[in-house]
């Protein structure tokens, strides 16, 4: 059977920027085994593969693989494919508004899409599915021998490495200084002594660039992807961590995150954080989107 897909650009304005993902946007006869073969074919960092939703209330159900392994909730995914179906302008014969809602694993994904004049998608922004919630923290050696750097490379000053999720896990680290984040080179036999099996089997390092505003990199080799451009559910947690960092602030805590300029693939995700007595309420990521190449495949 042939199967219709879309590639875009996330969380860029231009072509060969961002984060690279592929949308299926009618994945019905597919199995679980075929839509991981498509996605390791593809070699993204992730493919969408899109259902029917089990409730009228929701617009689909949305599955997400690496090529390596089905992952419960992504941000880029997310905020790629809504403007896919935007682009498209139905999913499964629903006409396709300016919010909608995906069925996951993690839970229910909003996600909204900001239109020009024209009524052409420009941007979509994604509600995190899950609070944050903050796991183990990591030892300084492991994470630095991970990203192939010295152990006093890692600033503990606000925090030590820790894991933290808004429907995925990731470990959170800071570094010192843009030279310190270009320097990482992925140690892949230090990710398969200290990560596998843990949680946060991701590494997103970053530096404070201003007060609401950071660079970052990501690193997720036992997913299949030794560095990731643009990884929205990592900037939705970072978003949250930070913000949940800063006692004095409360309200709506904005964060702009920089990423994959190392990697030739500038991406700038906008990040905001709601918080309320101390506690961070909800956590929101988006971006801009490019359509790239469209046509079948064959499976």
């Amino acid at each position: 059977m042939r199967y219709h897909f879309v590639t875009l650009d996330v969380f860029t304005d231009r072509r060969f920027g961002g984060n690279q993902l592929a949308v299926i946007p009618d994945a019905r006869e597919l199995s679980g085994e075929q839509m991981q073969a498509i996605a390791r074919e593809f070699n993204y960092a992730e493919c969408t593969f899109v259902l029917p939703p089990a409730s009228p209330q929701n617009d689909a159900q949305v599955r997400i693989f690496t090529p390596k392994r089905e992952v419960p909730f992504a941000g880029h995914p997310n905020v790629g494919t809504a403007y896919a179906l935007a682009m498209l302008e139905e999913v499964h014969g629903r006409k396709v508004g300016d919010a909608l809602r995906f069925e996951e694993e993690a839970g229910i994904v909003a996600v909204s899409v900001a239109r020009n004049a024209a009524g052409q998608p420009m941007s979509a922004e994604l509600t995190a599915p899950a609070l944050l919630d903050l796991g183990e923290t990591m030892a300084v050696e492991h994470v630095a021998e991970a990203a192939g750097l010295a152990p006093n490379a890692i600033t503990t000053e606000r925090h030590e490495p820790q894991i933290a999720s808004i429907g995925l896990p990731f470990t959170i680290a800071e570094l010192p200084d843009l030279d310190t984040l270009a320097a990482i080179k992925p140690n892949l036999a230090a990710f398969d002594r200290h990560f596998t099996e843990v949680a946060g089997d991701a590494l997103y390092l970053y530096v404070r660039t201003g007060p609401r505003s950071v660079q970052a990199r990501m690193l997720a080799p036992l997913h299949g992807v030794i560095e990731d451009p643009a990884t929205g559910s990592a900037a939705a947690a970072l978003t949250g961590f930070l913000a949940r960092l800063d006692p004095a602030r409360e309200g709506t805590l904005p964060l702009a995150i920089a990423q994959g300029l190392e990697m030739g693939r500038p991406s700038l995700i906008q990040g905001a954080a709601d918080k309320s007595g101390g506690a961070v309420t909800a956590v929101r990521v988006g971006g801009p989107c490019v359509t790239v190449m469209e046509g079948f495949l064959t499976v």
